[in-house]
Formats: C-alpha cells, sequence, structure tokens
C-alpha cells in the first residue's frame, strides 16, 4: 500500500519536530513498503533496505509499533540519505515473519535474490533474527541486528568461545546474559526480601538454552538457589509438574523467558494451584514487555518485573531523526490510540545504526564498503551507545537491560497499567523512577 505524505520534503538528519512527528504516525500500523520522493530512476541510486520482523502469530507484540516507526523513518528520508558528495533515494522494504523462523529465512532470500537489498536489518527474537541472518551470511548481504540476548545469535549460530568469528556479514548490538546478570542482581537484592530461591522456567530454544548455560551460573554464584525443572517446549499446555516443585522448595523469586501464550497459560495454572500468593519477585523476559501481555493477565499482570531494553525515559534521541524517547511515545499513543511500549526505541534504534552505517560507508551501494563501515560502526542511538570496535566477540556490540515492573497506573490515566524504572545498573544513565514492590505480600 503507498500512503502519500503530504507537506514540503525535510532535509535527511533534521530533527522532525513533534508536530511533524504527530502528522506522519496517521498510517501506524500499517505494511508500508512504497518509498518516497522524486529521484533518478537508476539503480545506483537507490538503496534499498531490507526490514524484516514479527508483526503478526505468537510474537506480534514485538512488531505492533513497527507501521509506527517504519513511517516516521520514511518521512524524514522523503528527500532522500546524503552519503559523501551523493544523495540516494531510500526504498525500505519490510516484511512481515508472521512469527515463523521458516517464512523469515524465505523472506530474507526473497529480499536478497529479487529485491537485492544493499543492507538487511532483523529485529526481535531468535525465531526472526537468526535465519535472517543465516541467509545474509550465505548470501554475502550485510546485516545488522537488535533485540535478543547476543549469545544466542553468535553461539547459537555456530561460533565458538575463543576462536575467531565464523562471520563477516552479519552484525548484532543489544543486551547479553552479563546485562541480564547485573540487572537481576540489582533487581533481586533490592527492597523486596526474599529466601533468594529462584524457580526458572526456560524453554527448549535459543533463548532459553542459552539463559541456562550461561546466567543460571552466575546467580548461583551470587547465592541464588536456582531450582530448573528442565527445558520445555514451546507450546507446552501443562505446566502442573513445574509448578509444584517451585512450591515444594519454596521459592519465592520466579523467572522466565518465554514465548507470550505460554507464560499467559503457566502464570494462570499457578494462580489456580496457589504458587502466585507465594512469590515475590516475579521477573520474567521475553514476554511481559508489551502492555497487551499484561493486559491480558488481568489483575494477575500487577506488580511482575521485567527488564527493558528500551524505555521512553531513556536519555537519547535518535541520530537519524533527532525525535526524544518520549516525542516518539507521545507521537504513538496520539496516533494509535494504544500505550507506547518499548519496541519502539528498540526497533528506531536499529535503523538509527543501520543509516549510520550507510552513511559512513565509502559507497552504500557496494556491500564489502557497507560491511566494513558496520564494523568500525561507534554511534549513539536513540537506544544509546552502539560500538563494535570493543564488543566482548566480533561481530557483537553489547547494549542495557534495565530493570523494571509493572504496576497499576494511577488514577486518571487513560490506561491500565505503568511501566516503571527500578534499576539502571547496566546504564546509570537512565533515571530510575520508582522502587520494587513485591508481587505478593
Amino acid at each position: 500500500m503507498m500512503i502519500e505524505l503530504t507537506g514540503k520534503p525535510r532535509a535527511a538528519g533534521r530533527p522532525m519536530s513533534r508536530r511533524e512527528l504527530l502528522r506522519c504516525a496517521g498510517g501506524a500500523g500499517l505494511a508500508l513498503s512504497a518509498p518516497y520522493g522524486a529521484f533518478a530512476a537508476d539503480s545506483e541510486s537507490v538503496l534499498k533496505v531490507g526490514f524484516i520482523s514479527p508483526r503478526t502469530g505468537a510474537l506480534a507484540g514485538f512488531g505492533q509499533t513497527d507501521g509506527f516507526v517504519l513511517e516516521h523513518i520514511r518521512k524524514t528520508l522523503a528527500a532522500g540519505l546524503r552519503v559523501g558528495e551523493k544523495t540516494y533515494k531510500v526504498e525500505v522494504i519490510d516484511r512481515d515473519t508472521q512469527s515463523d523462523p521458516s517464512r523469515a529465512s524465505q523472506l530474507a532470500k526473497t529480499l536478497i535474490t529479487g529485491d537485492q537489498v544493499d543492507l538487511m536489518l532483523a529485529v526481535s527474537t531468535p525465531e526472526t533474527i537468526n535465519p535472517v541472518s543465516d541467509a545474509c551470511e550465505a548470501a554475502g548481504v550485510p546485516c545488522l541486528s537488535t533485540v535478543m540476548p547476543w549469545e544466542a545469535w553468535y553461539f547459537g549460530r555456530g561460533a565458538k568461545p575463543g576462536q575467531p568469528s565464523p562471520f563477516k556479514w552479519t552484525y548484532h548490538f543489544g543486551f547479553g546474559v552479563d546485562e541480564f546478570y547485573r540487572a537481576y542482581i540489582s533487581q533481586w537484592n533490592s527492597a523486596v526480601k526474599t529466601n533468594k530461591k529462584v524457580g526458572v522456567l526456560y524453554p527448549n530454544d535459543a533463548d532459553g538454552n542459552a539463559i541456562r548455560a550461561n546466567l543460571a551460573p552466575l546467580l548461583a554464584k551470587q547465592g541464588f538457589t536456582i531450582v530448573d525443572p528442565g527445558p520445555y517446549e514451546d507450546g507446552t499446555t501443562d505446566y502442573s509438574a513445574q509448578i509444584s516443585l517451585f512450591k515444594k522448595e519454596q521459592c519465592e523469586i520466579f523467572n522466565t523467558f518465554p514465548i507470550p501464550p505460554d507464560f499467559a497459560a503457566f502464570w494462570r495454572q499457578a494462580a489456580q494451584q496457589g504458587y502466585t500468593k507465594t512469590v515475590k519477585i516475579c521477573q520474567v523476559a521475553k514476554t511481559g514487555l508489551f502492555p497487551s501481555d499484561v493486559e491480558a493477565l488481568g489483575n494477575l499482570g500487577f506488580n511482575i518485573a521485567s527488564a527493558c531494553y528500551w524505555h521512553k525515559a531513556f536519555p537519547y534521541k535518535s541520530s537519524l531523526t533527532g525525535v526524544s524517547g518520549a516525542e516518539l511515545a507521545d507521537g504513538y499513543e496520539k496516533a494509535s490510540g494504544k500505550q507506547w511500549t518499548q519496541q519502539l526505541g528498540a526497533t528506531l534504534s536499529l535503523l538509527d545504526a543501520g543509516f549510520d552505517a550507510l552513511k559512513a560507508s565509502s559507497d552504500p551501494k557496494k556491500k564489502d564498503a557497507v560491511v566494513q563501515s558496520l564494523a568500525r560502526l561507534k554511534t549513539t542511538t536513540i537506544g544509546g551507545k552502539v560500538d563494535f570496535t570493543s564488543g566482548p566477540v566480533p561481530n557483537v556490540s553489547p547494549g542495557p537491560i534495565i530493570g523494571s515492573q509493572w504496576i497499576k497506573a494511577p488514577a486518571g490515566s487513560k490506561f491500565k497499567t505503568d511501566y516503571v524504572i527500578t534499576e539502571n545498573a547496566t546504564d546509570p544513565n537512565v533515571p530510575v523512577g520508582a522502587k520494587l514492590l513485591p508481587y505478593s505480600n
């Protein structure tokens, strides 16, 4: 679908005003792939950027705000992208994986061979990012991704500790096990007192296996007793055995990394079987990230502890559009009528970093030049610093995970929940807004 944007084109890189942001947001939520602006038609003057995310299916919460962010970017780039002495027309071609890894892989291959993209961007969860990254690595196409633990991306795709990176074309930025560890230690040693026994529910997938192998041992070294009933398969419907074990072991902390439908099923069963009444900290990841996840649980959703990879209180601005976190969140809420989500900033940070790499390359139409630009990329996006020159392993730039919590919204709010920051160990620049509350008293 083509959306016509009216008004005078803006120079790329000039900060978008609040009025412009709200005006361009009218197409939020639509699958937009049409280019803007009037440029020469020759292929050497057009930059094609593929963008793949889950917009529907079990992981749809991650893609809910992508249409809004893409519209925001297309408005900013209506006058093209200036690289050196040349201005390029930009086409951002976005695709929905429908939360299916096989479809993600096929979409990537089609964008590579059919659309001949110059740069691929992939966002949100291993089910999306890993198959897209693998397709790009095999085809020799630069790819940048974010929003999954970097260990699940790096080691989950075949890299070995202490050995050279097997990846030339694919790069990833964002949180890893160390960030979860630091945030959890900070959060769990807060004012909420527990017996330090942690019931963990880690799935048999890339996220769960990476967390089980790397995070759980670090937590144990800090004096937390880990009670692990073992991996479970996505889509499991009966969690009675796990709940029984957590009750028997009196686990006052609960930690999990499931897809949203699985957590909803588990938590409702935990309430029916009396476990939630004894939980003092319910720490979830991969689910409980978005208002819709929490509201679907009713009263069971209040005081669930989370960890955000972006929050509207982050003190950074978009390097591409100049918009702040508060402006981005407010614009989305006005355009959609829905509550802001942390995916807004995460998706925009990926586009920030991707276009910063294109601008810094010697020739954005040459894939070798683009991938070299990614390798030396040092920039600050709306989500914070991205630096591929000093990562824990090649091809990776770590990013923050900030402790947070879902609480009942104050009187007068048009939304049911409020999302507050409760600790900032992995990025002290982010302001803490509240103290962690116990899940149950």
